[in-house]
């Protein structure tokens, strides 16, 4: 490897940018010299058609794998819930970053009740079933593009409010004080953490970012996309998980829902934190034997 530069390839959106140059911070605070190279990825050049219908198999990160499998650049960074479970062929998730707050919010353009009539937007399948499980009288409305494109879209709208993650706001300082914290929806697995990308042959590169890797962020993450990957099957799904550690022991919560928000099989499991292995497995195989098989082949065949 040169050491001279590590190229890092990422979306052009502020928010990628951001998290790229947050990496590139890191890095060179280990005195490891970096350069970024950003690209447009199909999500980004097709904000108009729903995420779920474009596939679930990187949507934002394609354009960055080839790049990589090519040697244009030298590692990836992406927001970790976009990344699929499985990585191409030759690329390893290499560093999961300290993760900011999992949290959804709802950003409303004026302060009516929740109780009544409203139309709220959003571009994912799992906050769309979690609202609607929760305020079926709403209409939701699809809503795509970067964070700024989509606050843009929302104050000249006539919703009443929109979902974001809090992380992605906070992070291109768009939070604001117009919003309520969710702390009820079931966040997407890795929501809130940054994952970097590389080859899997390339040694050197993958020493660098152990220097940068939070191993606690990366034992919670990889048990919540197990999780996912566990469910979804190759078929995209309104599915949340989240892990936390307290101590010697983890707590998993997450949920599979209809697609309508009318079904909504959740879970709440506690383990030993030696016992971690197997945590995204039972708690996997637990909303399967709840009905999640079931519900899951009606999603498949709903789209």
């Amino acid at each position: 490897m040169d050491s001279s530069l590590l190229r890092i390839g990422t979306r052009d959106s502020p928010l990628a940018l951001w998290q790229a140059k947050k990496v590139g911070a890191l890095l060179e605070a280990k005195q490891i010299n970096t350069r970024l190279v950003p690209t447009k990825s199909e999500g980004d050049l097709n904000t108009t058609q729903p995420i779920y219908a474009m596939g679930i198999q990187g949507v934002f990160t394609k354009a960055l794998d080839i790049a990589l499998l090519e040697n244009k650049i030298d590692l990836a960074v992406h927001s970790l819930k976009d990344v699929p479970t499985q990585l191409p062929k030759g690329l390893i998730l290499a560093a999961v970053l300290e993760r900011g707050s999992v949290a959804d919010v709802l950003v409303q353009t004026h302060k009516t009740p929740l109780e009544n009539q409203a139309t709220i937007a959003t571009g994912s399948l799992r906050r769309k079933a979690q609202w609607l499980h929760r305020y079926p009288q709403h209409h939701m409305v699809d809503l795509r593009g970067n964070v700024q494109t989509r606050m843009d879209k929302l104050f000249s709208s006539n919703w009443e409010g929109a979902i974001f993650a809090k992380a992605g706001l906070e992070r291109v300082e768009l939070l604001g004080s117009h919003y309520h914290e969710l702390d009820w929806m079931i966040p997407a697995p890795a929501q809130g953490a940054i994952g970097v990308v590389c080859r899997a042959d390339d040694n050197d590169i993958l020493e660098s970012l152990k220097k940068i890797d939070h191993t606690n962020t990366r034992k919670c993450v990889e048990i919540e996309r197990e999780f996912l990957r566990i469910l979804e099957g190759g078929c995209s799904a309104p599915i949340g998980a989240h892990v936390t550690i307290q101590k010697d022991h983890l707590q998993f919560r997450g949920g599979l829902f209809s697609l309508d928000g009318k079904q909504a099989l959740t879970l709440v499991k506690e383990v030993e934190t030696n016992a971690s292995a197997s945590l995204a497995e039972l708690a996997a195989q637990e909303i399967l034997s709840k009905g999640g098989r079931e519900l899951m082949n009606t999603i498949k065949y709903s789209k």
